[in-house]
């Protein structure tokens, strides 16, 4: 997840939008939306989209109330329409993102045995994915990751919540910067680039008009300009995994490294690595709300995760075998540089984060534009949201540069963040509101789990932190 970011709500929203939409239009001809009103509605998934102005009464011939509950009526049909195979598409795309480029490096470093926690922590990940599921079916009016913190514990849990899920978005993206800066290093390294005003290296220099080049999107109003770019991750990681496939078989680099059976003392850090390639249980609940069948859903995630953690393994073990020691970080940049293959996941991998600015940053400005004034104009709005959107997009640039380490940003937003979203909160939430329903054996499960989560977070994000420091220190020296 990938991090992960927010992509299927955001288009799940949209539809719903436009099917709600064409219901009040069979009992009213007028229809008053602008592009900010359906962004707003998007989000926050209110009732009749296209019954009210923004500040105006709703002109409905029934009242508003009425409405509501046709329009609650018609929003089930427009969204529970995921069949099961649909449905495991959908978390499969969800879950497969940034984290798969170094799946091969964590392996290495920690030791083929360090497989064993990529697959337990896949295990714990569909097991939390499954108890989101008996959450939101205890309180059907729950639509989000947020709603069920706000239903276990109130303003602090949808809180806390939030706050979790804009920091892995913001530390997400800039990984996906440093990942662009270092792919596009390797695409032009033989391009001779340089300003003679500005002092920055080419590699910098060519991220910062990439970034640029993928700032104006982040203009954009009509969320369904930019949903179809979602589909881009699962391409590439279609494309990254089927490259370093064929490196192995018609790349001549032949898999006879041999990988160590454990590093112990490297296992805090990587866990971070492993942890954030599952990270995606923000999106569950619509995911779960999406379905034609949500009593499925528990098997829609054992099926997901399994194709999931099947693939990291196997692209773990397979790049750990090809190059070795000398694996990097990002498996594209270990690839033979004269191969085609590798041109292409490059180009995959470069393409990708300019796609994500905008995806990522969509859920944050429709939130921000709906807090703003209601009397406030609409080309007001726009200009703040715009304005905040590439102030926060030039920051990330920035991080990007500054701390060019993709392994240890990636390790301490897993650790930090992800661990929590994925584990930690899921488990606490399931206490807090199926308490008197849960068997002791379940209840002592879910606080070892808790207790599990917290001690990989601490020890991951101390020993992230002190890499990345370490990292720092050494290149302001030198």
């Amino acid at each position: 997840m990938t991090s992960a970011s927010l992509y299927l709500n955001m288009w799940n929203t949209i539809r719903k939008s436009l099917w709600l939409k064409s219901n009040c239009l069979s009992h009213q001809n007028q229809v008053a939306s602008d592009s900010v009103h359906r962004g707003n509605l998007a989000l926050q998934q209110l009732s009749c989209n296209a019954c009210l102005e923004e500040n105006k009464a709703c002109k409905c011939d029934q009242s508003f109330e009425s409405c509501k509950r046709v329009s609650a009526v018609d929003e089930r049909h427009a969204e529970a329409n995921n069949s099961f195979t649909h449905s495991v598409i959908n978390m499969t795309g969800m879950l497969i993102g940034l984290g798969q480029l170094s799946t091969p490096y964590a392996l290495e470093t920690g030791g083929w045995s360090s497989a064993f926690l990529l697959i337990g922590l896949g295990v714990i990940c569909a097991y939390c994915s499954h108890i989101l599921g008996k959450c939101l079916d205890k309180n059907p009016k729950s639509r989000s990751y947020t709603d069920i913190g706000q239903q276990a514990f109130g303003t602090k849990g949808k809180l806390i919540a939030a706050t979790l899920i804009y920091m892995e978005i913001f530390m997400a993206l800039v990984s996906y910067t440093i990942s662009l800066h270092d792919n596009l290093n390797t695409v032009f390294s033989g391009t001779q680039f340089k300003v003679s005003w500005a002092k920055l290296s080419k590699s910098q220099l060519l991220t910062s008009m990439a970034v640029l080049v993928a700032l104006p999107s982040l203009w954009l109003r009509d969320l369904s300009a930019i949903s179809f770019l979602s589909f881009g991750g699962l391409l590439m990681s279609l494309v990254i995994f089927t490259s370093v496939a064929c490196t192995g078989i018609f790349g001549g680099v032949k898999a006879n490294h041999t990988i160590p059976a454990l590093r112990l003392h490297n296992i805090p850090a990587i866990s971070g690595l492993y942890i954030f390639s599952y990270a995606g249980h923000i999106v569950f609940p619509n995911l779960y709300k999406a379905m034609k069948d949500p009593s499925k859903f528990t098997k829609v995630s054992i099926v997901s995760f399994t194709l999931v953690t099947t693939l990291y393994a196997t692209l773990a073990f397979m790049g750990a075998k090809l190059f070795g020691p000398q694996v990097n970080p990002q498996i594209t940049l270990s690839m033979p540089p004269h191969l085609i293959v590798t041109k292409i996941a490059l180009w995959a991998t470069v393409l990708t984060p300019m796609t994500k600015y905008a995806l990522e940053f969509a859920p944050m400005a429709i939130q921000l534009e709906h807090n703003l004034p209601h009397s406030m104009s609409s080309r007001t709005k726009l200009i703040i949201r715009g304005t905040v959107g590439s102030v926060l997009l030039l920051v990330i640039l920035a991080l990007a540069l500054s701390v060019p380490y993709f392994e240890h940003v990636l390790s301490l937003t897993g650790s930090l963040v992800s661990i929590g979203i994925c584990l930690i909160l899921p488990c606490a939430f399931y206490l807090k509101i199926c308490w008197g329903q849960i068997s002791r054996p379940l209840l002592l499960l879910n606080f070892t789990l808790i207790a599990f989560g917290l001690l990989l977070g601490v020890v991951g994000t101390i020993s992230s932190s002190k890499l990345l420091i370490k990292n720092l220190n050494r290149a302001h020296s030198g």
